[in-house]
């Protein structure tokens, strides 16, 4: 019985690898896994075997998915700026798992929000504002209706250890290697992504489907996001720009508060808020 994890040279899809194949991990129990890679994949990945994928190319992706026949599997790819990628390839995972009878959890996103209202809980209809929501949107729409027993996992800004691009940003920003602002006004859930791969990993069982909202429990600004971040890497707070988005654009949602009291119920992986993890 095969994890397959689509996307896994991102920082989510490595986290998943290192906590399906770490042994002292509680979600290791000895299974195979599969990765997948687009150009190259990487060094070190002791016990998971890699695969090249294209998930724009529907045959590809039918061709890996019946040959491999995987119990599960987690797309982690990410693509902002790519329609096919995002909206596309998603299609064609669910039309290959609901053909071999494959569980699938794909990652979405609280792009597909407008931000008009308050809260954002698992019921509500996406109603997205830019290119990126709108082919987030398109996915779930297209799993949904292929898969109802699927599951949509729809997520926010992600931090991991360092090595997320919001914490890349603040660095560059503190120490004057970048230019430009955090916005005071752009109102998030950041998830730690330790968090967000336990829960995607516990979502494996099949008694889970439909929509969860896997983020933290605290919104906050980017610019207060990046506040925290400097903090704990030991930078300057006071050196970091800010701006409020509403003024000097881009144009997006301002504020995109998921509402995740239903999944906490339902899930027992603990998903920290931006206070706590970056204390």
């Amino acid at each position: 019985m095969t994890l397959l994890i689509v996307g896994a040279t991102g920082l989510l899809g490595t986290e998943l690898l290192r906590q399906t194949t770490t042994p002292d991990s509680p979600h290791t129990h000895n299974q195979p896994v599969t990765a997948t890679f687009h150009t190259r994949p990487p060094n070190n990945t002791p016990h998971v075997h890699w695969t090249p994928l294209d998930l724009r190319s529907r045959d590809q992706v039918h061709h890996l998915i019946t040959t491999l026949r995987p119990h599960t599997v987690i797309n982690a790819a990410y693509r902002q700026h790519d329609w096919p990628t995002t909206a596309h390839s998603p299609t064609h995972l669910a039309q290959a798992t609901t053909r071999t009878r494959t569980r699938l959890i794909h990652v979405s996103s609280d792009a597909v929000f407008s931000g008009h209202t308050p809260h954002y809980d698992e019921t509500a209809h996406p109603d997205p504002t830019t290119p990126y929501g709108a082919a987030k949107a398109a996915a779930e729409t297209a799993i949904a209706a292929l898969d109802p027993t699927a599951v949509i996992a729809r997520t926010s800004l992600i931090i991991g250890n360092g090595h997320s691009t919001h914490e890349q940003r603040v660095r560059a920003l503190a120490t004057g290697a970048a230019t430009g602002a955090l916005f005071t006004d752009d109102i998030r859930c950041p998830v730690h992504v330790q968090d967000l791969a336990a829960a995607l990993l516990e979502l494996t069982d099949p008694t889970h489907t439909g929509i969860y909202h896997l983020v933290g429990s605290h919104a906050l600004s980017r610019h207060t996001l990046g506040t925290l971040i400097a903090r704990q890497q030991g930078l300057d707070p006071d050196t970091l720009p800010r701006a409020r988005r509403a003024e000097v654009g881009p144009p997006g949602p301002l504020e995109l508060r998921l509402d995740a009291r239903r999944t906490r119920q339902r899930l027992t992986t603990r998903l920290r808020g931006a206070h706590e993890f970056l204390s």
